[in-house]
């Protein structure tokens, strides 16, 4: 089968079509024939050397997709052949093919078309697992996410907004601001020439926001802290900032805060299916109601991954980069 892959780490360059063997499907998988994947940050560091896939996923890239049912591995009940769906990844979704637990398969939501729906599911995923289940949000809070124009961003705006909580953002241009705000961001802060801390500050009367999540990582660990209201959460999910930075325990001790930082691919299937099965009761009735919908910056043809990654690299897009097969 067809595949975008590369065998040196590199830039965009090395990102090649070539010919992969099909993918066997084990007990309690499903093989999807693939009609469109997205491009993820974690894509742009796995090319490069920094993100090998966990143990046992495929080599390929692509941690999620759209497509439709191919083939059911021994044990799977639910699903038919032809069946259109979703899926969260581990790896493989630059393909033609890719073998998934049943349990990281969510139908295609009501109103979204095939190709679209390769949008949602690492970005649903990300958001309703990290904000909702393990950081709490609730409506009337207060909540900050870095990085507003992004996959992750645009996602965390709209299910903040729709579950009523005060929806605070970053970005670095005023394109993406105003994209932001028509998203449902309440109060848009350019991290260029504003200082999210003290916009926070003045906005919630020295309040603070009760849930921030943040892909900066060490560079933002330290303000983060101050832009916390008390009892206030903090989750981390990317080291875009870096990964080491010295943590003042006496602030976190005196807002009686909680720093948590959580990755997604490495889960095991039991926990991914777990997350699935939440969005597909919690956030995808919000996508049929049109309170929620997939944002795609453009769409590519598989053999020009090189192109979407250059896009990401960049990061001059809003929403997501889609790669069609």
């Amino acid at each position: 089968m067809r595949a975008a892959h590369f065998t040196t780490p590199g830039g965009p360059e090395v990102l090649t079509a070539i010919d992969v063997p099909t993918p066997e499907v084990g007990p309690g998988e499903v093989l999807v024939d693939v009609v469109a994947t997205a491009v993820n940050k974690a894509d742009t560091l796995q090319r490069r050397g920094f993100y090998p896939p966990p143990a046992g996923a495929s080599e390929i890239l692509g941690l999620e997709c759209s497509g439709r049912v191919a083939a059911l591995g021994e044990g799977v009940t639910g699903w038919s052949v032809g069946d259109e769906v979703c899926a969260l990844l581990s790896g493989g979704g630059y393909a033609e093919q890719v073998a998934v637990p049943a349990g990281q398969l969510m139908p295609v939501p009501a109103g979204v078309d095939l190709v679209t729906a390769a949008a949602l599911p690492e970005v649903a995923c990300t958001v309703w697992s990290n904000v909702f289940m393990i950081a709490g949000l609730q409506a009337g809070d207060r909540f900050l996410v870095h990085g507003g124009g992004g996959g992750i961003g645009t996602m965390a705006i709209q299910l903040a907004s729709a579950l009523g909580a005060k929806v605070f953002t970053t970005a670095g241009s005023a394109e993406k601001l105003t994209a932001c705000a028509e998203l449902g961001a309440d109060v848009t802060i350019n991290y260029r020439d504003e200082d999210f801390v003290e916009v926070i500050g003045s906005a919630t009367d020295g309040h603070g926001v009760d849930v921030i999540l943040d892909n900066m990582g060490a560079k933002y660990l330290d303000r983060n802290l101050d832009a916390l209201a008390t009892e206030g959460r903090l989750v981390i999910i990317g080291m875009q900032g870096g990964a080491k930075a010295e943590l003042d325990i006496n602030k976190l001790l005196r807002k009686r805060g909680a720093v948590i930082a959580t990755a997604l691919r490495s889960r095991p299937t039991e926990e991914k299916s777990a997350i699935c099965a939440a969005v597909v009761e919690h956030v995808w009735p919000l996508v049929a109601d049109g309170s929620v919908v997939p944002v795609v910056h453009t769409r590519l043809p598989l053999e020009d991954a090189a192109a979407g990654h250059t896009l990401m690299d960049d990061s001059s897009h809003v929403g997501k980069i889609l790669l069609t097969v």
